[in-house]
């Protein structure tokens, strides 16, 4: 068979997919208000990537990175971490460079600390529960 034949049969099938998960993605709405409780769906807010600096075992400066995001159910409090984006990110960096600063040099970070801390910054920043912390990669360079 023809190879140029099955690429130009390749656009036809592409659209028959798409149109497949259009109707799929219309189709759901209509399911979940049929079922009557409809659970919230989470919203997850990437806050980037954390950075501060450390000392390493032979005495030179090493570079702690932290991946950070937000994990929030109410529809209100995310828009109102949205806009406070900016402050959390201070309070997120300030926390990383203090445990950073309190990182012996060779040892691992103490990421149940991290956590929590930070956990305590998005609380006092936003001025209401409700936000998980999420934390990604936590490495020493």
């Amino acid at each position: 068979m023809d190879r140029r034949q099955l690429f130009s049969l390749a656009p036809l099938a592409g659209g028959l997919v798409a149109g497949g998960l259009v109707a799929l993605a219309a189709a759901e709405p209509a399911q979940a208000s049929e079922g009557g409780s409809a659970k919230p769906k989470a919203a997850f807010n990437n806050l980037g990537t954390l950075t501060a600096t450390t000392l390493r075992p032979d005495g030179r400066r090493g570079v702690m990175t932290v991946e950070v995001g937000l994990d929030i159910a109410d529809p209100e409090l995310n828009a109102q971490a949205a806009l406070e984006g900016p402050r959390l990110r201070a309070a997120f960096n300030s926390v990383a460079q203090r445990i950073a600063q309190a990182t012996l040099p060779g040892a691992p970070p103490d990421v149940d600390r991290l956590h929590h801390e930070l956990q305590v910054a998005t609380i006092q920043t936003l001025k209401k529960r409700g936000a998980a912390v999420l934390l990604g990669t936590v490495m020493v360079i």
